[in-house]
C-alpha cells in the first residue's frame, strides 16, 4: 500500500516538487485508504496509477478529491516560479519547501493563491 501511495504522490509532483512535502502529506492522509481500495491492485509504472486514479475519481471522498486537486493546481501554477527560484535545490528533506518560504515573495501571484488555498481553503 504504501508503496502504491508513494508512487502516486510522486507522479503528482513529477513536473515540478511545488510544496511537495506538505501536499504529499495531505494526499497520504486524506487518499491512503481509497487509493489502495481502487487501486491497490495495479502494477506501479507507465502512469497506471494516475490512470487508475483518474477513472475512480468520482468514487473518491470530497476530502481526497480536495487534496488531489490542491496538489495539482499548486504545481500548475507554481511550476516556473519555482523551477526559476529553487532549479538547483537538490529534492529531499524539506529544502524545496525551505527554498520557496525563502522566495514566496518573488512569485507570481496565481502561485502565491494556489499555496495559500492549499494550506488553508478557500479564504
Amino acid at each position: 500500500m504504501k508503496r502504491i501511495i508513494s508512487v502516486l504522490i510522486a507522479l503528482i509532483f513529477l513536473l515540478a516538487p511545488a510544496n511537495a512535502m506538505a501536499q504529499q502529506a495531505a494526499v497520504r492522509h486524506a487518499c491512503g485508504a481509497e487509493i489502495e481500495q481502487h487501486c491497490g491492485g495495479v502494477q506501479p509504472g507507465d502512469g497506471k496509477i494516475r490512470t487508475c486514479v483518474k477513472e475512480h475519481f468520482a468514487a473518491f471522498s470530497e476530502p481526497c478529491k480536495q487534496a488531489l486537486l490542491s496538489s495539482v493546481a499548486v504545481v500548475k501554477a507554481c511550476k516556473a516560479d519555482v523551477q526559476r527560484t529553487c532549479a538547483g535545490v537538490q529534492p529531499g528533506g524539506g529544502r524545496i519547501q525551505a527554498c520557496m518560504k525563502e522566495h514566496f515573495a518573488e512569485y507570481s501571484e496565481p502561485c502565491k493563491q494556489s499555496i495559500i488555498i492549499a494550506k488553508f481553503g478557500k479564504l
